[in-house]
């Protein structure tokens, strides 16, 4: 049987689209419960990508790629994202050292995205890639277990703080389609092509 998953390679690009977003919808003026809600989302997301890329990503690549440097600096920069967090996680929005706390945050995953994007991720493309179906598959079934850890229903709340309006359009589209399944069939058969 086919293994459809993603690759764990876009898995990780996909990780770092979702972050880099959200770092968009952060501003000096951005009221603060929207700043929370940005903060932790980002925040969670890239508790759960750093330990998802050191259980999983990270010892693969070690194996094929011993000793890369680039590879090497990376736990080293999830350790300070982490020290980052933590000390954000202490602060609230109304703090006068929140923004600048965050906007070094956003520099230090910027420069962390640009080196795994341009780097690592290629040379994993290259070395791995008999493995990179099989590590995405081992990479969601993690990432279901970190999330369920983290409270999924406040991910989903500062989901929808941070992106108000794609979370009104996905909700809108999955009430559409739930009321077409409740039609009747005979209603739904009559309408098609």
């Amino acid at each position: 049987m086919r293994n459809y998953s993603p690759s764990i390679t876009t898995m990780i690009r996909m990780d770092h689209t979702h972050v880099m977003a959200a770092f968009h919808r952060y501003h000096a003026d951005t009221p603060w419960w929207r700043k929370r809600a940005i903060v932790e989302l980002a925040c969670t997301a890239l508790e759960i990508h750093a330990q998802l890329e050191e259980e999983i990503f990270y010892p693969a690549l070690e194996i094929a790629l011993p000793g890369d440097d680039t590879l090497q600096k990376s736990k080293p920069e999830h350790d300070q994202m982490r020290e980052d967090i933590a000390k954000l996680r202490g602060m609230g929005p109304d703090d006068a050292a929140f923004d600048a706390r965050f906007m070094k945050l956003m520099r230090e995953v910027i420069h962390h995205v640009a080196d795994e994007e341009t780097v690592l991720i290629p040379t994993a493309e290259r070395a791995l890639t008999s493995q990179l179906s099989t590590l995405g598959a081992r990479m969601t079934r993690r990432r279901m277990q970190l999330v369920a850890q983290k409270r999924p229903a406040a991910i989903a709340a500062n989901t929808v703080g941070t992106f108000p309006l794609a979370s009104l359009a996905v909700v809108s589209l999955g009430m559409l389609a739930v009321a077409y399944c409740l039609r009747p069939s005979s209603t739904r058969r009559a309408r098609r092509p």
